[in-house]
């Protein structure tokens, strides 16, 4: 029971609406563009062996679209959340010796999927609130072809 004074004006109760199913996408790039877009499965997290799962891909995909790149050496920046610098993740990096570039916290500038992906990809979200996830995924792939113009901005 709330106490009120008898003018003051009725609360209105809002009806709650489920939210859409989140999704966690990792998207790996470079000056050329997107290299990797991993969309992990309704229900999963990422952990330590998630994430090295991711980075297996990522090393893959590096080998497929940038020949080379893994023998001249590999430097990668991501954030400081507890699966990426985790034991394992960091024994996984130094058996591959590919260097890591931490990111300082809440830099904008450094992380350019906050900005260019995701704020495009929150916009096209509100048009269609239950946006299914082959939809998601046409959307972030037929954003790659907007990274040739954003490589050229770095």
């Amino acid at each position: 029971m709330t106490w009120k004074h008898p003018f003051s004006p009725v609360t209105k109760k809002f009806k709650v609406q489920q939210s859409a199913t989140k999704v966690i996408a990792t998207v790996f790039w470079d000056s050329r563009g997107m290299i990797l877009l991993d969309i992990l499965s309704k229900g999963e997290s990422v952990n330590a062996d998630r994430y090295c799962e991711t980075i297996d891909r990522l090393k893959h995909a590096v080998r497929r679209k940038r020949p080379g790149l893994l023998r001249s050496g590999v430097v990668l920046q991501h954030d400081n959340a507890t699966p990426n610098t985790a034991k394992r993740t960091k024994e996984w990096f130094e058996r591959y010796r590919w260097d890591i570039i931490p990111q300082p916290a809440h830099s904008p500038d450094l992380a350019p999927s906050h900005f260019h992906l995701f704020g495009p990809l929150k916009r096209h979200q509100a048009k269609s609130l239950r946006m299914k996830m082959n939809s998601l995924v046409k959307f972030v792939i037929g954003f790659q072809s907007l990274t040739q113009p954003f490589s050229h901005r770095i």
